[in-house]
């Protein structure tokens, strides 16, 4: 059983398609097929099942994934730690990133680690904060930023908080609440919303607080990610928005407007707790954390 072949078999879990897999992994289709095939039969069990449109993964190939994942970590970790041993930080830092991340300038942060750490590849993913801090505590991703209501706290990793902020919200420049100073949740309740998916940490925040307030809104657009399709159709007029104040002076051509009874979104640092490498302990220690 080689390295190689455990990378074969988590890209094609990753993509649910040995052609995808092998664009990733840069290799042809037929040697990525052949390795996987070897390992199958040294094994003695199929990963995948195969037809000619789908690929799954079957209950041996999920035990697989995950053993074979805690494998490459190690691999990659250790390799690291002997090049940290020589006063050298390399390898990969996994981090995660909600998109609407405002406490910590990303750019200017990644910009002085990879002044100092230039042999530090960067896995960046952007998801929201209930995936990311599952991928955390799974050990797929070591460092990640959130963003949660008020009600909720990281569980099961390392945190700090870093900042709260109010939300505000985010209207089209001709839209009726354009020029007021300020409106509470009463008022935009009579309005049309864009909004995250339910059950998203994101959406909570703005939930929670009309529900606080006996209040119901209309969610008409639900969008993956709070930064341009949300953008776009509120600047059509189609729906508003509710985004934290930090963040909103990164979107243009919006007008934003001060809540009375503003929902509060807690930004949060997270780590894992252990099997950390050494590039994750220096961001973390780039960011003011050397009590990690």
């Amino acid at each position: 059983m080689e390295l190689q072949q455990m990378r074969y078999v988590l890209a094609v879990a990753e993509t649910n398609s040995f052609t995808r897999a092998a664009h990733q992994c840069l290799v042809v289709q037929s040697a990525l097929s052949r390795q996987i095939a070897a390992l199958e039969r040294e094994l003695g069990a199929r990963l995948f099942d195969r037809t000619s449109r789908h690929v799954r993964i079957t209950p041996a190939g999920q035990a697989f994934v995950a053993a074979a994942r805690e494998s490459l970590n190690a691999a990659e970790r250790a390799a690291a730690d002997v090049a940290a041993a020589t006063g050298e930080v390399r390898g990969k830092l996994a981090l995660g990133l909600i998109p609407t991340v405002a406490a910590v300038d990303i750019p200017d942060a990644l910009s002085r680690f990879r002044a100092v750490y230039p042999q530090v590849r960067l896995d960046i993913r952007v998801s929201g904060s209930d995936d990311l801090a599952e991928q955390v505590r799974q050990g797929k991703i070591e460092v990640a930023f959130l963003g949660l209501p008020t009600s909720a706290r990281p569980a099961g990793v390392n945190g700090r908080e870093l900042a709260q902020d109010r939300l505000v919200a985010v209207v089209a420049p001709d839209h009726p609440l354009a020029g007021e100073p300020s409106v509470d949740l009463a008022r935009l309740s009579t309005e049309t919303f864009i909004d995250l998916p339910p059950h998203s940490a994101a959406r909570a925040q703005s939930d929670e607080a009309f529900a606080a307030a006996g209040l119901n809104r209309q969610v008409a657009f639900e969008v993956t990610t709070a930064d341009f399709m949300m953008a776009r159709l509120v600047r059509k007029g189609l729906a508003i928005a509710l985004l934290p104040s930090a963040y909103v002076p990164h979107l243009t051509g919006l007008a934003t407007v001060e809540i009375t009874d503003a929902p509060v979104r807690v930004e949060y640092l997270v780590w894992s707790g252990v099997g950390r490498t050494p590039a994750a302990n220096a961001f973390l220690d780039l960011l003011g954390l050397p009590d990690r």
